[in-house]
């Protein structure tokens, strides 16, 4: 059997071929039939064709197609007739099933047109690093359909589906995402008793960025503001999350937060953090600091250093879970503390819709359960804001869209978010780009005669690879693929049968 195949294949492609080579010495053919019942034609870029719409204008393609009726045997179908002819005529008793419509007939039956296009689509830049599974699509059905490859009128139904994985490498959320693993990292070590520390982000030892911390702020006279120079370091860390000026970096850091900033990029074991918070509490006891506050933290940190105002604080033993608590609840203070400063900076949502994910009268694992579904509702809208630059007015349905679903479900990365939309305010998005997928669907009435043709660049086998290497950069394109894209008819049916 595959002797044989591969024998068809080897004659097929020899007239392929020969076709082609007489096409480059100028002889022009007419589209010949192969073995009785398939079409081939060679489609150039100066040949009209619908086709054109989604090929590389300078490529020569081959169309091959099921041998289309005759002239005559069509010609009758440009009328309007009884639903019986012209869907297929079943009383000669032939065995000929039913008949695949043109488009232009569309207006005797119902006809939908459907079309996906790929706003976003995360690509694999570095093969040491899992790809990431972000996706943004935009989804357009209509009716009725005009042609072939139609671009989608104003008037279409239209909705973006969003999913979107945290950490995306191409985003500008990469270190706020890194100081939320590092919050994980410390949850779990206070739950399991197993701390697997990341890998550290700076060279220096996180005892000797805390003492050079300190040391700062012990220049600075009484309760000036000792945030200046220290800000502009985190600035500096956090220049990824500053690109594109989606997230401005508060620039009121306190000292707690400043404190997490060294230390989560720091600290690689549990003895880093017994020594950075003895260091610390004994600058307090001495008072050698006296670091201001943000008011409204409970944090076990937040209260030593109230206490070293009035001169006394409290003896804490920093052993067992103790030091990692103390650095998970200045962690939890700034990080909710940079998602409301967003989400109300960018008037998204106000307090009280962010209350759920803030609030601190549940237990501190359910609190940084709670931060990472914020955290990934951040992402969603921060990826939509830099790859498709929606209205605001789009981006608030969304939020409040994501909000209402974390509040009532668990975290869940690979949930597809759905937004309708009216095309006007999308059509920049789709209106010049090629679409992922093109349908067209046209149902027979009452004889329950359904007849789909879809284009898609999905390949029909898995075992071939179709992709365009690209060695420039620079052909990165909005819907992140570095690969030209090809596109196949996966699906032609035609059937009696009503499709479920």
């Amino acid at each position: 059997m595959w002797a044989r195949a591969n024998r068809a294949a080897e004659a097929f492609h020899a007239c392929l071929l020969q076709e082609y080579n007489e096409r480059k010495k100028g002889i022009c053919k007419d589209p010949f039939i192969y073995e009785g019942d398939v079409q081939v034609q060679l489609i150039t870029k100066d040949q009209p064709n619908p086709l054109r719409n989604i090929l590389n204008e300078n490529y020569l393609v081959f169309i091959m197609e099921k041998v289309p009726l005759e002239k005559e045997e069509t010609s009758h179908v440009e009328e309007p007739q009884s639903e019986e002819t012209a869907i297929s005529d079943l009383s000669t008793g032939e065995n000929v099933g039913p008949l695949a419509l043109p488009v232009g007939r569309a207006r005797y039956v119902t006809a939908r047109g459907f079309a996906q296009y790929e706003l976003f689509k995360s690509t694999v830049l570095d093969e040491t690093v899992a790809p990431s599974q972000t996706t943004i699509t935009l989804d357009i059905s209509w009716s009725p359909v005009d042609e072939i490859l139609q671009i989608p009128p104003l008037s279409s139904a239209a909705s973006l589906n969003i999913k979107v994985e945290s950490g995306e490498s191409r985003g500008c959320l990469n270190h706020l995402h890194r100081e939320l693993k590092f919050l994980l990292v410390l949850a779990d070590g206070l739950k399991t008793g197993i701390t697997e520390w990341l890998e550290p982000l700076e060279a220096k030892s996180a005892l000797e960025l805390v003492q050079e911390f300190l040391d700062d702020l012990n220049k600075v006279d009484g309760f000036g503001d000792s945030t200046n120079k220290d800000t502009e370091t985190v600035k500096h860390d956090t220049a990824a999350v500053d690109r594109s000026v989606l997230i401005t970096v508060r620039g009121d850091l306190d000292f707690a937060e400043q404190l997490w900033c060294k230390m989560s990029s720091s600290v690689v074991s549990y003895q880093d953090l017994v020594k950075c918070f003895t260091l610390i509490t004994q600058s307090l006891q001495r008072g050698d600091v006296q670091p201001w506050l943000h008011s409204g933290s409970n944090s076990l940190l937040s209260k030593l250093i109230h206490q070293s105002y009035h001169g006394h604080m409290d003896t804490v033993s920093l052993s067992g879970t103790i030091p990692l608590q103390m650095l998970l609840e200045i962690g939890l203070d700034k990080l909710k503390k940079d998602y409301i400063s967003f989400f109300i900076g960018q008037e998204l949502a106000s307090l009280n819709h962010l209350e759920y994910f803030i609030s601190p009268s549940v237990d501190i694992q359910e609190q940084v359960y709670r931060v990472q579904k914020l955290h990934h509702v951040l992402e969603i809208i921060v990826s939509c804001m830099l790859f498709i630059k929606p209205q605001h007015e789009l981006l608030f349905s969304l939020t409040q869209s994501c909000i209402k679903y974390y509040k009532q479900n668990p975290l869940d990365e690979q949930h597809v978010f759905q937004l309708p939309v009216r095309p006007a305010t999308v059509k920049n998005l789709y209106q010049s780009e090629k679409p992922q997928k093109w349908r067209v669907e046209i149902n027979g009435g009452s004889e329950k005669v359904k007849t789909i043709w879809q284009l898609s660049d999905s390949s029909p086998v898995d075992h071939l690879s179709f992709d365009k290497p690209v060695t420039d950069f620079s052909e990165l394109t909005l819907n992140g693929s570095l690969e030209e894209r090809l596109s196949f008819i996966n699906m032609v049916t035609c059937s009696q049968v009503h499709f479920k």
